[in-house]
């Protein structure tokens, strides 16, 4: 069979969603491949079951941050509701909902393995093994995400270990967990299921959490865990793991020469793009590496203008609202190409993902919450130019000692004083990750702190620490 499309989507991920949806709206037509679910890893084993599983905890641990609130909050979390609640929101991988959403777009979904078969050429395996072909008059976008990558230690093959597909869809509470890693996926996962009563051990080869955040994030986030009770080992790597075959348990050997027993082992120490079999070799690319794209998602080095890379696996910002971005990015270009214009990337066009490289926010769900956007301040000044950065404790807001008693949370702001604007933001705290978005449009905007010091924050809310932050600049 053969069919031919304006485009041909390669992964119904959200970055494969908005960019067949995008192009579709703008009149050309679009099929979509996915040998997976529709809605990709972040809707099933990833953002959405993740912070389903952290919420209650921090429900709980809200209440209880306020007098006369607290009293009222006696017992512990109930286990089986958080995760059948969790359950609701993923419908435990159902894709029938995203699926339809997708044909009733207008926008026909092929199910099975799709791989780039030369340019503009895409063949489809389906579960039976017959092939379907599919030709693009426009463009081939692939968007087929990432897959966690192992660590190399002996006998993970062997011991059905964890990784974040199974650490959020599990199906009851572990009694003992370890998880390997010390960034973004370890620290939730470890938060999530301490909260839940696991007995939780965070192995980490470095010396913080979060290495690439300002050091801010990762002390907090390290305190959090251990005010939670989970043992973090820093430092020390797992050599050996093996499972017990009659009492299931698994035995950690760590360069320390330790050995801990667990029931599961979580490992969270990166992904890699899922391009080893995506026919890459056929249009003069490598398996299995990363796609270098433009600001218009287009991939590098070929000629044409025919294949894209959007979301994870352009390696620019691999997260899931970047992934959208990017995607409105790309299907912007596309339109424009097809209707005969240049779609020139520029700085700040329709069609350029340029916030990838400047503005690029991330939340992270832990207790406290930390979250940033642009530079850290090592960041910045590694990039040159004149760079100030000041912090302050929002601790101190009168809006943060109302949201919470003994509120604790912390602000830095990295400013480029050559252009007097800001570059960089990191907050700790609650509300953490509501708090970001107003360092984002500052620093998208460029707004000159001359001007920022007029956005006048409402009192008494905890974003009075924008006013602190400011005043501690010295405006």
């Amino acid at each position: 069979m053969e069919d031919t499309y304006d485009v041909v989507v390669v992964g119904a991920g959200p970055g494969g969603e908005v960019v067949a949806d995008r192009t579709v709206r703008a009149g050309l037509t679009a099929v979509v491949v996915e040998a997976e679910a529709v809605g990709g890893e972040c809707s099933y084993r990833a953002c959405v079951p993740s912070k389903a599983l952290l919420r209650p905890g921090a429900a709980r641990e809200a209440a209880r941050s306020v007098d006369g609130a607290r009293q009222a909050v006696t017992g512990a979390l109930d286990p089986a509701r958080t995760l059948a609640r969790r359950d609701r929101f993923t419908a435990r991988g159902d894709d029938t909902g995203q699926a339809d959403w997708l044909t009733g777009s207008g926008i026909p979904l092929v199910r099975g393995h799709g791989r780039l078969a030369g340019a503009r050429r895409v063949d489809v395996t389906g579960a039976d093994g017959t092939v379907r072909t599919l030709r693009a008059r426009r463009a081939v976008v692939l968007s087929p995400g990432t897959e966690p990558s192992l660590p190399q230690i002996e006998g993970i093959d062997r011991v059905g270990v964890w990784t974040n597909r199974q650490a959020t869809t599990a199906d009851a509470v572990p009694e003992r967990l370890v998880v390997i890693g010390g960034g973004v996926v370890a620290c939730e996962l470890a938060t999530a299921w301490r909260s839940l009563g696991s007995a939780v051990t965070l192995l980490v080869r470095g010396r913080t959490l979060l290495a690439d955040w300002e050091p801010c994030a990762g002390e907090e986030v390290a305190r959090g865990l251990t005010d939670l009770g989970v043992t973090l080992r820093f430092g020390v790597s797992a050599d050996r793991v093996a499972r017990d075959e009659a009492t299931r348990a698994v035995r950690v050997e760590t360069d320390d020469g330790s050995t801990l027993v667990c029931d599961e082992v979580l490992a969270a120490v990166g992904r890699r793009p899922r391009t080893h079999d995506l026919g890459l070799d056929t249009v003069g690319r490598t398996a299995g590496d990363w796609l270098p794209v433009d600001d218009t998602c287009r991939v590098a080095g070929l000629d044409g203008d025919w294949l894209y890379g959007v979301g994870d696996v352009n390696h620019r910002a691999p997260l899931t609202h970047m992934a959208k971005y990017q995607a409105r990015a790309c299907a912007a270009a596309i339109v424009e190409r097809a209707a005969g214009r240049p779609a020139d990337p520029g700085d700040w066009g329709a069609w350029s993902a340029r916030a990838d490289r400047v503005a690029v926010p991330q939340a992270v769900f832990t207790r406290p919450e930390v979250a940033s956007v642009g530079l850290t301040e090592r960041a910045a000044r590694a990039a040159g130019g004149a760079i100030r950065a000041v912090e302050y404790r929002i601790d101190d807001v009168a809006g943060a000692a109302l949201h919470a008693d003994a509120y604790r949370g912390r602000a830095k702001l990295v400013v480029d004083e050559t252009r007097g604007v800001v570059v960089g933001c990191t907050l700790t705290g609650p509300m953490a990750t509501e708090l970001i978005h107003a360092a984002t449009v500052a620093i998208v905007g460029e707004v000159p702190l001359e001007r920022l010091r007029h956005a006048v924050p409402a009192f008494p809310t905890v974003s009075e620490v924008w006013l602190r932050l400011l005043e501690a600049y010295g405006l």
